[in-house]
């Protein structure tokens, strides 16, 4: 969310940033803001004035009343100065409900005009005009077939979608034995692997209210993800993100307390294109809230994160800088990790981390006390450490042997009570 100032003087390159967004739809709403915006300072002006004269009105009349007590004459004057208060009463209720109306009006055209975009950001209308980077780790095609993910995970017993079918429908799984565990070692490994970058463990509320929602996401991301619980003002969260940032919601932050590096579990529900009822997942996630000058060097340092912990797992990255139609509408910048995948013979995504600016700090009201005492807006900024299944497929594939093994990467050991290897069960 933009600041309404910015907007009032910048509006070219607001439509410019629009268009680079490929959003022309949402053009004439910059005019519309503007010309609101300038009706609600002028009730504001009118309204600020009215009272000012009131406050003044209401002196004099003091001041007459107290006269009258010697020249009853003065009685007439100051029941017309009341009278001329009484009219200003009237138009001072007109325009506070006119200022309300505008105010409303004002805000939810500043939700939907998109953040402004980093310069180094690519233009394209979608993501297949996303540009990669960098790649880390030699992609390897091995000789011999690579399966189905799920059919890696029942050679172990480890998954049972039948049931899950039977139990909640299409989409569901039940991880058992050695793949479960194996599920719940990436989240404990990707845990203690952020606490090692300096960064605070926190479990999160997995539901939250309305106001957070609206703060953390764009309507587009809200109608496409959260699911609303019936009867409250609650939703399902997406990612620990929108609760992680919905915390410090209408907080002001000592700047010397900044940044907070945050990595945080969480289930996610979201709707899916395609998917019947909630997908559920569970995520770990990073997430920080830093000084603006900040957060472009947190950006770079968070994806690198990804990298390095992929990389632990043995598993080949690239990063993906997303171009400008693909990015959501808070986002100033944003790239994508992507995985190796053997059996695809092509790389998919695994991680996503975006620096958002001050648009949540600015929806959510999230201020820095600096030193000299003045207020200002943090910024925010998140990425996905990671998100099983989709990692678990990733693991899966790029430590497969030829026999239907699995290796299990030094650093996961310790959480796998010690196992070098899973071996399929016998047939």
């Amino acid at each position: 969310m933009l600041d309404i100032k910015f907007v009032r003087e910048n509006p070219e390159a607001v439509k410019e940033n629009i268009k680079k967004k490929f959003q022309d739809e949402k053009l004439p709403l910059v005019d519309e803001v503007i010309e609101l915006d300038t009706k609600l300072r002028a009730a504001i002006t009118e309204a600020n004035d009215l009272r000012a004269s009131r406050n003044a009105l209401s002196k004099q009349i003091g001041a007459l009343m107290g006269q009258a007590k010697k020249d009853p004459s003065k009685l007439e004057e100051a029941e017309a100065v009341k009278a001329q208060v009484k009219a200003q009463a009237d138009r001072l209720a007109e325009l506070e409900a006119q200022e309300s109306e505008l105010e409303g009006k004002v805000h939810s055209i500043m939700l939907r005009i998109p953040q402004m975009i980093d310069p180094s950001v690519p233009i394209g209308p979608d993501d297949s005009h996303n540009v990669e980077a960098e790649r880390f780790g030699e992609p390897v095609v091995p000789d011999f077939p690579i399966p189905y993910h799920t059919e890696i995970m029942e050679s172990f017993g480890g998954i049972d979608l039948d049931a899950a079918r039977r139990v909640a429908g299409n989409g569901f799984y039940y991880l058992l034995g050695d793949i479960a565990r194996l599920h719940e070692a990436v989240l404990a490994y990707a845990r203690d692997f952020m606490i090692g970058k300096g960064f605070t463990y926190v479990i999160p509320p997995f539901m939250i209210h309305g106001a957070v929602v609206e703060g953390v996401m764009s309507f587009a991301e809200m109608d496409g993800m959260m699911y609303k619980i019936e009867g409250e003002d609650l939703y399902l969260i997406g990612t620990s993100e929108h609760s992680m940032i919905g915390r410090f919601i209408d907080q002001i932050l000592p700047e010397g307390e900044l940044p907070l590096t945050l990595t945080s579990y969480s289930p996610c529900f979201r709707k899916e294109k395609g998917a019947h009822g909630i997908h559920q997942f569970e995520k770990q996630e990073m997430i920080v809230v830093c000084r603006p000058e900040e957060s472009m060097d947190w950006y770079e340092k968070l994806w690198r994160y990804s990298v390095e912990l992929f990389r632990s797992l043995d598993i080949p990255v690239r990063q993906l800088n997303c171009c400008s139609g693909d990015l959501a509408d808070l986002k100033v910048k944003s790239c994508d990790i992507e995985a190796w995948s053997p059996r695809q013979q092509k790389y998919f995504e695994v991680c996503s981390c975006s620096n958002l600016g001050d648009a949540q700090a600015r929806r959510l009201k999230i201020r820095v006390r600096g030193e000299d005492g003045k207020l200002y807006l943090a910024h925010t900024l998140n990425n996905t450490c990671v998100a099983p299944p989709r990692m678990l497929i990733a693991f899966l594939e790029n430590n497969l042997n030829a026999d239907g093994s699995v290796d299990i990467p030094e650093v996961l050991r310790p959480y796998m009570g010690g196992k070098e290897k899973l071996v399929p069960l016998a047939k």
